[in-house]
Parts: C-alpha cells; sequence; structure tokens
C-alpha cells in the first residue's frame, strides 16, 4: 500500500511543483495546460499515458481541443502520495522537454 503524504511532505512538494494547485478537498494536485491545438493535445496526452501505464498509475484528465486539465491523487492511500508527485514532476519534464 502507497502512504498519504504528511502535512510536511505535502507543502514541500508543492514549493517543487510551482505549476501545480493543491485541492484541498480532495488532497490532490491538478493543473491546466493550454497547447495550440488539438493534435498537441493529444499528442502529450499520449506521452503521459504510457509513463502512467509503466507506473500503473494512473491520471484523472479531460481534454477539451487544445485544453488538457488534469489530477493526481492516490485513491488507495486517500489522498497524495509519493506517486502523484512522480507523475507530476515526469509530466513537467515532458512539458519543459
Amino acid at each position: 500500500m502507497v502512504d498519504q503524504l504528511n502535512e510536511t511532505e505535502r507543502a514541500d512538494a508543492l514549493d517543487a511543483l510551482p505549476d501545480w494547485d493543491y485541492d484541498e478537498g480532495r488532497d490532490a494536485i491538478t493543473r491546466s495546460i493550454v497547447f495550440t491545438d488539438f493534435a498537441e493535445a493529444f499528442g502529450f496526452m499520449t506521452q503521459v499515458a504510457l509513463i502512467a501505464e509503466r507506473a500503473d498509475h494512473h491520471p484523472e484528465w479531460t481534454n477539451v481541443w487544445n485544453r488538457v486539465e488534469i489530477t493526481l491523487t492516490t485513491h488507495d492511500a486517500g489522498g497524495l502520495s509519493q506517486r502523484d508527485l512522480d507523475l507530476a514532476t515526469a509530466i513537467d519534464s515532458i512539458l519543459d522537454g
């Protein structure tokens, strides 16, 4: 089982992920990303899907044309875990790449 982050771990993690917002009600992190068009957004989602599948940790997300909304939380842990931070970091790497 994966452990939920404690308050200090969560605060430190959020400092390291400035493009992500904390959803206190869900103990989750969220990010909204706008791309040039649908193809670019879908290409990004495909890259994330491959990473998520290898990690066996899948985002909650939606795509409307050029916009992708992502929510990361670990249901088994009851909230934010290291798995979410790792996936958020990988997502940021794709966007920075």
